[in-house]
C-alpha cells in the first residue's frame, strides 16, 4: 500500500529574518527524495510533502534541529515578523515568540495570516494582513482586516492601542476565537469583518 504524503509548513521560528543553518537544511533533506522540491511561500514558510508513517519522526527530527513545524490548511499561519533590527528586546522579539507559539495552528474557516513589526517602519507588513501588531515603544497597536491581494486589496482598521503584552495575547486570541466560532466556511477574514461588524467585534474582546 502506497504512502500518504502529508504536506507541512516549517521554518526557523521567531529570528532576526528568514534564516536557516546548515544542521536544518541537511534535516529537511533526510526527508526529501533527491526529485522533491521545497515550496516557498509568500509567509516564511517552506512547504514539503513528509510520507505519513515518517511524519512523527520528522516533526521530532525537526524540533531537535530548532525547526517549527506548522499544519498547512485552514488554520492559523506562522506569525510574520520583520527582521528585529534594533535588536531582540528593543523591537519585542519575546513578545512575538510568545504570540505565536499561543496562537499557531488553531483552527479557522480561512487560513488566517497575523504580521509583526517591532517599530513603526512596519517593516513586517502588518497593515495588509488579517491582523497586525505594530510596537510603538512599549506598547502595542492592533491592527486588524488588512488585505495585500486583489481588486479588494486594503490597509487594516487600527482596533486596539497601546497594549501591554498579556492585553495584546488576549485580544488576538479573542478575535480569533470569534472568527473560528462565527466565521462561514472559506469565508476569508477581512470579509467577515465586514459582515460581523468591526463596532460587534470590538464589544464582545472588550
Amino acid at each position: 500500500m502506497e504512502d500518504k504524503m502529508v504536506k507541512l509548513a516549517v521554518n526557523g521560528g521567531i529570528n532576526f529574518g528568514s534564516k536557516l543553518t546548515a544542521k536544518q537544511l541537511i534535516t529537511l533533506a533526510d526527508y526529501m527524495d533527491e526529485d522533491q522540491e521545497l515550496e516557498l511561500t509568500t509567509f516564511q514558510q517552506l512547504y514539503l510533502d513528509i510520507p505519513e508513517s515518517r511524519l512523527e519522526e520528522a516533526k521530532l527530527a525537526f524540533e531537535t534541529a530548532g525547526l517549527h513545524w506548522y499544519p498547512v490548511g485552514n488554520y492559523v499561519k506562522s506569525l510574520r515578523t520583520c527582521n528585529f533590527c534594533k535588536g531582540a528586546e528593543e523591537e519585542g522579539m519575546p513578545v512575538a515568540a510568545k504570540l505565536n507559539e499561543r496562537i499557531k495552528g488553531k483552527p479557522v474557516p480561512f487560513p488566517i495570516k497575523v504580521a509583526y513589526t517591532g517599530c513603526p517602519n512596519a517593516c513586517g507588513e502588518p497593515l495588509v494582513n488579517d491582523i497586525g501588531i505594530i510596537k510603538m515603544k512599549d506598547a502595542y497597536d492592533l491592527f486588524i482586516g488588512g488585505r495585500a491581494k486583489g481588486k479588494n486589496a486594503q490597509i487594516g482598521h487600527l482596533f486596539l492601542e497601546s497594549l501591554q503584552p498579556e492585553d495584546l495575547y488576549q485580544a488576538v486570541e479573542k478575535i480569533i476565537a470569534v472568527y473560528a466560532e462565527n466565521g462561514k466556511k472559506r469565508e476569508y477574514f477581512a470579509k467577515f469583518l465586514k459582515r460581523y461588524g468591526i463596532e460587534r467585534l470590538k464589544e464582545e474582546i472588550l
